[in-house]
């Protein structure tokens, strides 16, 4: 598709040029397909002159081309240029050169887990396999779970790499609801939640506890209150001095670290580390569960290197 970007400095003769009906309705013939001078005349009934008038004004401006092509003779056809004409109404000079970029996951799309009894995955209506069996993580289900909870284990999910190559990646951030996991649920149980972004650590927290006994905003009715019932939504922001959980620096993994540009994916995982001090397990909710409505959400600020 060929398309005319109008600035400033070029849209007042392409205006002028626009500006008389005749002339729209020659693009409009055009569009359909190429025509002659008197092709055109007779359909707009209007004398060859006027008709060969209008064209040239098009042609001057380069909304149209016209080419010699054999026939009775050698005839003049002309033909449209562009496909769509773009008015840009902002000085390039004052446009941003920074663009943001967000991408959503569903909890159940990770590429790769591990989970150790108690576990299991929760969709909106019902369980998701069986309770307490690793096995459930792979069933080809997974994509609806709303609610995935393990004792020890971790999760790990792959979002797809738009950044442009000849940009400058400046920070990212990731955010997810999540908490402990504890049998029922238990307000002071401690964990030691961590995450990895393209497979460098980089912060943990401390969730202080397993929230239930007061239903979450989103959690299903049938979902008993006595069971875990919302989270806490953390953000990961890695920046060019470090990473950061809800703006407090926790590492000094910057975005230089994470090599984006070297890998067709972003990863991102969140679990137990094998050295944890406080193992207490992990929930992780969707928007169909707990009091935020959202899943794994990643997003990109990066500008023209």
């Amino acid at each position: 598709m060929k398309k005319l970007s109008l600035t400033f400095e070029n849209m007042l003769p392409i205006s002028k040029v626009l500006s008389n009906p005749t002339r729209i309705n020659i693009l409009n013939l055009l569009s359909e397909k190429p025509h002659n001078v008197n092709e055109l005349a007779e359909k707009l009934e209007l004398p060859f002159s006027t008709t060969a008038s209008h064209i040239n004004k098009l042609e001057e401006v380069e909304l149209i081309v016209t080419e010699l092509v054999p026939g009775r003779g050698t005839q003049k056809v002309s033909a449209i240029n562009y496909d769509r004409i773009i008015m840009d109404l902002f000085n390039k000079e004052e446009q941003s050169n920074e663009q943001e970029l967000t991408l959503e996951m569903n909890i159940g799309d990770y590429l790769d887990c591990y989970a150790v009894p108690n576990c299991g995955l929760v969709g909106t209506d019902e369980y998701i396999g069986h309770q307490d069996d690793p096995r459930s993580f792979y069933e080809t289900d997974r994509k609806l779970a709303q609610l995935l909870y393990f004792r020890d284990g971790y999760v790990e999910y792959r979002f797809p790499n738009r950044i442009p190559y000849e940009w400058t990646t400046k920070e990212i951030t990731f955010s997810a609801e999540v908490c402990s996991e504890a049998p029922n649920y238990k307000l002071d149980w401690p964990s030691d939640i961590t995450a990895w972004v393209n497979h460098k650590e980089a912060g943990t927290f401390t969730s202080p506890g397993d929230f239930g006994g007061e239903r979450g905003i989103h959690t299903p009715e049938w979902w008993r209150t006595s069971l875990t019932q919302y989270g806490q939504l953390k953000q990961w922001k890695i920046k060019e001095d470090g990473c950061y959980i809800d703006n407090e620096k926790v590492s000094e993994l910057s975005i230089d670290d994470l090599q984006l540009h070297d890998y067709p994916y972003v990863a991102f995982k969140l679990g137990i580390k094998e050295e944890a001090v406080n193992k207490g397990g992990m929930n992780l909710f969707g928007p169909n569960f707990g009091n935020y409505d959202q899943g794994i959400v990643m997003t990109i600020k990066y500008e023209k290197s």
